[in-house]
């Protein structure tokens, strides 16, 4: 998985709609860079520098998997797209938007093109302001000082106006409120565990994991798979009985909900396809005993993949015991879950066709899917 990576960014504007410029910029920092975590107030204050129109000021905190020099080309293209064409000018003048990196977590970054913590935000109050409303305790890594304790110190005497506006946050846009426990399900290989990981991150989600890379029978089963079969799928049943029943039995006050990368129906999916059929009706009288009080998933996603993405994907995670799967197996699987979904009456399913998407190395897939989730 990628880092994630902690920036706070200052926001401003004199020319034009002001408040529209700061909104747009948000909406566009959230679209093309990273999840926007909390947005300051906005305050008023005086042209600093130069004779001219007040400027709106503001800041934001984000998180994301991008480098601070891609944030940096990033941050100018939006300036761009909002009007602003004079990045480069040594004169301060007006501009419909004014985008600075101040913190990229607590590192300390000076080259040609970027230096980190911005070396004049101690010295003015437009700028600590806001960053007090969200990092109040935030310590400069330089200075050695909070936030807070550079705003008391700053000697910049600027009147700054609280204008008791703020900006919305195109976080909300996606609503995962009326959801207590979410599954993920796919093939191997679609990206299931992922996109839990990602959603767990970006909105504050218990992560349930399944601990497939911890059972000593799957790289035997896909060596000898009518030797190992039974046991495998004996030894998965109870696993994720044991585990499902613990994560779902733990509450997390400071959690919103629960994501998990897989669902229990999954263990009757892959005992229909690997068993022989004696058995399988063995193993599922034993998975209704098991399974008959476990909680289900209020919203149960099927990350849909054709065969050839799974089987690029698949290459690409790399596990040795994963790259002799035939294309025929992955078919199967595709082909039982489907039919498993279609006769479902007690899951809410949604069947989501990702084959031409790569949310994992794309933010605009990521977003789009996060959308197909959440529509109603």
């Amino acid at each position: 998985m990628n880092s994630t990576n902690h920036v706070y960014i200052a926001l401003g504007s004199n020319k034009g709609d002001r408040l529209k410029y700061l909104q747009d910029a948000v909406n566009l920092i959230f679209t093309e860079i990273g999840k926007v975590n909390s947005i300051a107030k906005v305050y008023n204050t005086p042209a600093f520098g130069f004779e001219g129109d007040d400027f709106l000021n503001t800041c934001i905190a984000i998180q994301t998997s991008f480098s601070s020099e891609a944030i940096l080309e990033k941050l100018q293209l939006i300036e761009k797209k909002l009007g602003r064409d004079n990045r480069q000018s040594t004169t301060y003048e007006s501009r419909t938007i004014d985008l600075d990196i101040l913190f990229f977590n607590a590192e300390i970054i000076n080259n040609n093109e970027l230096i980190v913590p911005h070396p004049e935000l101690q010295n003015r109050q437009f700028v600590l302001q806001p960053l007090k409303d969200i990092a109040s305790k935030f310590e400069h890594p330089l200075l050695k000082k909070t936030t807070e304790e550079l705003l008391l110190e700053c000697e910049d005497e600027t009147e700054i106006e609280d204008i008791k506006i703020w900006l919305k946050n195109p976080s909300k846009q996606f609503n995962f409120s009326s959801y207590n426990y979410i599954a993920i399900e796919g093939n191997i290989g679609a990206g299931k565990t992922s996109l839990a990981h990602q959603i767990s991150n970006d909105f504050n989600a218990k992560l349930i994991l399944e601990r497939f890379a911890d059972n000593p029978f799957l790289p035997k089963f896909y060596e000898e798979p009518q030797r190992y079969a039974f046991t495998l799928e004996m030894s998965f049943l109870a696993d994720r009985y044991q585990q499902i029943s613990d994560d779902l039995s733990q509450l997390d006050l400071f959690k919103d909900f629960i994501v998990s990368d897989y669902d229990i129906y999954k263990s009757l999916i892959f005992s229909k396809i690997t068993l022989p059929e004696d058995e399988f009706k063995l193993y599922r009288k034993l998975f209704y005993l098991m399974y008959k009080d476990i909680a289900k998933p209020e919203l149960y996603v099927y990350l849909y993949q054709n065969t050839e993405r799974l089987q690029d994907n698949i290459k690409k995670r790399g596990r040795d015991y994963e790259q002799n799967i035939d294309d025929e197996y992955l078919e199967k699987i595709n082909s039982g879950y489907l039919d498993f979904l279609k006769k479902q009456t007690e899951l809410n399913v949604k069947i989501i066709d990702i084959s031409d998407k790569d949310f994992v190395n794309s933010r605009d897939d990521y977003l789009w899917l996060l959308g197909e989730i959440c529509n109603e």
